[in-house]
């Protein structure tokens, strides 16, 4: 099975968890207790919005295992850090083709998380995905 962090992921939720004893840290991955003070986290689906905080263009693959270079070998491609609505920050692969250009990618920029297996993937918000 490939892992190459470029294939496309199912579109479902972003699983994360959220501190219970009061603190109210949200975390992605979901964990079983808070990272900060140590508390009991129950899961929560987080919203999957909100603006790109830096990125990268990743031009080594991956470590193996568990990467396995795709039949075509690998490519580079853009990586990220997402801060979302809830103020956790995901690591995500950004939907550009880099061989286009990367013009299109700015820090600041709203884009949409979505999971699946293997890494979470990000691609930008359209104008009225922005306004809703």
């Amino acid at each position: 099975m490939a892992t190459d962090p470029r294939s496309p992921a199912v579109a479902v939720g972003l699983q994360g968890s959220r501190c219970r004893s009061g603190c109210a840290v949200t975390a992605y991955p979901a964990e079983d207790t808070c990272p900060r003070c140590g508390g009991p986290a129950e899961p929560a689906v987080l919203t999957g919005t909100g603006t790109l905080w830096t990125w990268t263009v990743q031009r080594y693959a991956p470590k193996s295992p568990p990467y396995q270079a795709p039949p075509g070998g690998f490519e580079p491609f853009a990586l990220g850090y997402v801060e979302l609505a809830e103020g956790v920050r995901v690591a995500a692969v950004l939907e550009a083709d880099i061989r286009e250009g990367l013009d299109g990618i700015r820090i600041g920029m709203p884009v949409t998380v979505t999971a699946g297996h293997g890494v979470p993937r990000a691609r930008p918000m359209t104008p009225g995905e922005e306004d809703s």
